[in-house]
């Protein structure tokens, strides 16, 4: 496969992106939602119910979002913000082991914030003394306000986050459609875990750049450098890139529908490799921060798509790209028999 570069094989972009979609698990797995999580260290989490899909997408046929919802019930994944100021579906050891390393970096990044909310250190205390555990955001919010600290104006959001981040809670099991504050189990961190997380990033998105795994960890790259021992090294268009274990080749890999915010579009530094410009801004209308779920053919986004729900009746998707009329109607086929609504 490709040609030979230095120390290890040079891809094309196609060889790449067929590598990627194998290592992200885009057409699905053995693995129960538990395993998919603790094998990508984490999968982003911004927006719930498009990461309870992304779950489901990479474990075993059949598994549903019930099915990834009770690994949540189970405390086998969490929710909480373990590196860069974003929230992530991990696993309880995989978060300590992420907030070791990333901790006091985000909240050295937001004493800035904290003093224009207001936040102190014995407001922060207070709110984690009095916060209810086991209990919906508009609970917390509420005893908050009753204890006379004032949750508006982002107080409340950073409040949460604030202590998160430290570790004492997370988001965890579920009471109807909303997802509970829970404490954190006291949990070690490993004595060195930068190494088996830089694997593991590797494992399920390979293959990655160096600046790819700096980005996705924000730590330094003389740290992320360090921790490459044992993944393999390859180019990507002449770009050096890892992968751990073999190159995968699954061959062409047809349509495959994501969820928005998935980590095919959000795990890397530089989406061009799967997305065109005009891709990009049609992800993110009007570049508002809102990631909308894709339509890929082998591995490229060519549109973008809404699956059925409580009220919207039918599947719609909008092409940006230009496909062949027999590819258009196998989306049009792949969109309707979507079963994770």
């Amino acid at each position: 496969m490709g040609r030979e570069h230095g120390a290890g094989v040079n891809l094309t972009a196609v060889q790449a992106r067929r590598a990627r979609w194998a290592s992200q698990l885009l057409g699905g797995s053995a693995l129960t939602p538990a395993q998919v999580v603790d094998r990508a260290v984490a999968l982003q989490g911004q927006d719930l119910p498009a990461v309870l899909r992304a779950i489901a997408i990479r474990s075993t046929p059949g598994t549903t979002i019930d099915d990834v919802r009770a690994a949540f019930d189970r405390g086998e994944i969490v929710r909480s913000w373990p590196v860069r100021g974003t929230l992530f579906a991990t696993t309880p050891q995989h978060l300590a082991n992420l907030l070791s390393l990333t901790a006091e970096r985000i909240h050295r990044s937001t004493i800035a914030r904290r003093a224009q909310l207001g936040l102190d250190d014995a407001t922060l205390a207070r709110a984690l003394e009095v916060a209810p555990r086991g209990a919906t955001r508009a609970e917390v919010l509420d005893a908050w306000e009753s204890a006379g600290l004032d949750p508006a104006g982002g107080r409340g959001y950073h409040m949460i986050f604030h202590h998160a981040v430290g570790g004492s809670w997370h988001w965890g099991a579920f009471r109807g459609d909303q997802q509970l504050l829970v404490p954190a189990a006291a949990r070690a961190a490993d004595p060195d875990p930068l190494p088996a997380i830089v694997r593991g990033l590797a494992t399920a998105r390979g293959p990655v750049t160096e600046n790819d795994l700096a980005w996705w960890l924000k730590l330094p790259k003389t740290a992320v450098r360090r921790a490459l021992g044992g993944l393999t090294e390859v180019a990507v268009e002449g770009e050096r890139a890892w992968i751990a274990g073999e190159i995968a080749d699954p061959g062409d890999t047809g349509v495959t529908l994501i969820p928005g915010f998935d980590e095919w579009i959000l795990g890397y530094e530089r989406r061009e490799f799967t997305a065109t410009s005009a891709m990009q801004k049609a992800l993110v209308p009007g570049n508002n921060g809102v990631f909308r779920p894709a339509i890929l053919v082998d591995g490229v986004a060519v549109g973008t798509w809404q699956h059925r729900s409580k009220t919207r009746r039918e599947a719609t998707f909008e092409l940006v790209e230009k496909v062949p009329a027999a590819t258009a109607k196998r989306i049009a086929r792949v969109i309707d028999a979507w079963p994770h609504v």
